[in-house]
């Protein structure tokens, strides 16, 4: 017999489907109001705030963003160091310094058991279907459970392939080589295999490295700097690619000019990057997406200075090589994997050893997505935005179904829905979007306020748990 859960009537009741960092951080907002009613997280794991990114065990495994970008309250930016003091994770912390994902991940589970109450119910659950109507929002979970929601918001992150090529190993999985002699190819040259290069050479791992794509491009390395302030008549909204890239262009060497970087501009045009994307009908995104993505991904989403220097090292000595080529087949996956690839040269190449795919996060949302994901396409209350980045939304988060109408009950946020904002999949977008989603759904109730939020800054050795449907 199934079993159901209703809230108390004392405001909106939210169902969040997935938490991991997005789901967290929509909690927390919701939570932090007075009016906000209850707050019901399904996750599938047993872990909170962790997903994809922040389950790692390595140390070494570092934020590619400063501590003073990575407060879950846009408000309040100081607040994820001064965690880190009190906490004693992290007493010498600096704003600039960067720390480690795992205890990024300690920090979003210390705000579900700060601000857990009465009103906070997680559950160890996996949501397969969502059923709107005129009074509410219903989850239907694998377990059998059915919950009953005013609103509903898709958290599950980035979609993730359920399974991998036989003969290679995903970017999420870091098992060891057989040997720490044996040669390892990465496809992909992105943040993912900076974290595996850097997990290899930890562990002192001997092997030729090979890491290959299409351009051979690696993150940029962070360095000291500071975001220009730009006024926003000057940013080139609503402007063709080629005319915005000579806009960064020409602010690049202005900046340069007068001893500053290319960081400053990118940084200083991040707070427009949505207003511009919005701003470009489908065929100038997709012309982006083509030509200038890669670009502006290696120079926007950084690594740390730390993992830069091992891999510079890594290089320096011969052990990494980083290779312009297109993967095109498994040949082989025994007794260890074989792959052909073809170089920017036309050159037909095969290589061998512990293969790893690291192709990053734009996957295919029709085939990769969560189940509730995949079951909302298929009964036609959502879709995929025309350039298969994700659920179609409005620039409010509100699901887009299959006939073009915006739901009312049905949100979806961060790496999911990038489809309306691009730049959802960083934790400052992600905040801050959960920030305005979180007043859009309480603002018509009267009296709304927000709640002090106070935290007791306990250390947690780990990753908050779900027991019991509560989060500790």
């Amino acid at each position: 017999m199934s079993a159901s859960f209703s809230a108390p009537t004392i405001g909106p009741h939210t169902v969040i489907i997935g938490g991991g960092a997005s789901g967290v951080l929509m909690a927390t907002h919701l939570l932090s109001c007075s009016e906000a009613g209850q707050v019901t997280i399904i996750e599938k794991s047993d872990l909170l705030g962790c997903g994809i990114a922040y389950a790692t065990d390595n140390p070494d495994h570092l934020l590619n963003t400063r501590v003073h970008n990575m407060s879950a309250f846009p408000k309040d930016p100081d607040h994820f160091r001064r965690w880190l003091r009190l906490s004693g994770e992290a007493p010498n912390a600096t704003p600039d310094c960067f720390v480690g994902r795992k205890t990024y991940g300690r920090y979003l589970g210390s705000l579900m058991a700060d601000l857990g109450s009465r009103r906070l119910r997680c559950l160890h659950d996996e949501c397969i279907r969502l059923e709107p109507d005129l009074n509410g929002v219903t989850a239907l979970l694998k377990g059998g459970k059915t919950i009953h929601a005013d609103f509903a918001i898709l958290a599950t992150g980035h979609a993730v392939p359920p399974h991998v090529q036989d003969g290679m190993r995903s970017g999420w999985d870091f098992t060891r080589p057989r040997t720490p002699d044996e040669p390892v190819v990465i496809i992909g040259t992105g943040l993912s295999m900076v974290d595996h290069i850097v997990s290899l050479i930890g562990s002192g791992h001997r092997g030729p490295i090979t890491c290959l794509s299409r351009r051979g491009l690696l993150p940029r390395a962070h360095a000291a700097g500071s975001a220009l302030e730009f006024d926003a008549e000057t940013i080139p909204v609503g402007q063709p690619v080629s005319a915005v890239l000579r806009w960064l262009r020409a602010k690049t060497r202005e900046a340069e000019a007068v001893g500053g970087s290319w960081r400053d501009v990118v940084d200083g045009i991040r707070p427009f990057v949505r207003a511009i994307w919005q701003a470009w009908p489908r065929e100038e995104r997709r012309r982006f997406l083509r030509h200038s993505a890669s670009w502006w991904e290696v120079h926007r989403h950084r690594m740390p200075p730390q993992s830069a220097a091992m891999m510079d090292e890594a290089r320096g000595r011969g052990q990494l090589e980083i290779l312009k080529a297109r993967f095109e087949r498994i040949v082989s996956s025994e007794p260890v994997c074989e792959i052909e690839v073809v170089t920017s040269t036309g050159e037909r190449r095969r290589l061998s050893g512990h293969v790893i795919d690291c192709r990053g996060i734009r996957r295919d949302p029709r085939t990769d997505s969560a189940e509730v994901i995949l079951d909302l396409i298929a009964e036609g209350r959502a879709r995929i935005d025309s350039l298969s980045l994700g659920l179609d939304t409005t620039s409010q988060a509100r699901l887009i179904d299959g006939r073009g109408r915006a739901a009312q009950r049905l949100f979806a946020i961060g790496p999911c829905a990038r489809g309306a904002l691009w730049e959802i999949t960083a934790i400052p977008d992600i905040r801050a979007q959960c920030a305005d989603l979180a007043r859009q759904l309480i603002g018509s109730y009267p009296g709304a306020g927000v709640l002090p939020v106070a935290h007791s800054h306990k250390r947690t050795a780990e990753p908050l748990r779900i027991v019991h449907g509560q989060a500790r």
